[in-house]
């Protein structure tokens, strides 16, 4: 299941984003020209601390598409732990191969 954001969440832009992949990439006959993390602070908790929506986007030759990569109360680095998490462990590969199936969809 591939899970878009509700336009309204992400319409004022992104607060922060994080470049995972930019220039000319081919992967599976499709050329991916931008991939990115971006987070929207949704408010915050006394307790629990800001509320994070974090999106990835993806740029190919086919279009664009932005889907939710996790939401939640993640503590003040979590785009930043989110990006290393995609880079070090997930790979990048694989957040774009779920950008084209969804394109394809």
């Amino acid at each position: 299941m591939i899970d878009m954001p509700d336009p309204g969440r992400v319409a004022g832009g992104p607060d922060e984003t994080r470049v995972l992949l930019s220039g000319s990439y081919d992967h599976g006959g499709s050329t991916v020209r931008r991939a990115e993390l971006r987070l929207y602070r949704e408010g915050a908790d006394a307790s629990l601390g800001p509320y994070s929506l974090i999106t990835s986007y993806v740029e190919t030759d086919a279009g664009s598409v932005e889907m939710i990569y996790d939401e939640g109360y993640r503590g003040g680095s979590a785009l930043e732990d989110a990006a290393r998490f995609v880079s070090g462990c997930l790979g990048v590969s694989g957040l774009v191969e779920r950008s084209l199936l969804a394109l394809r969809q």
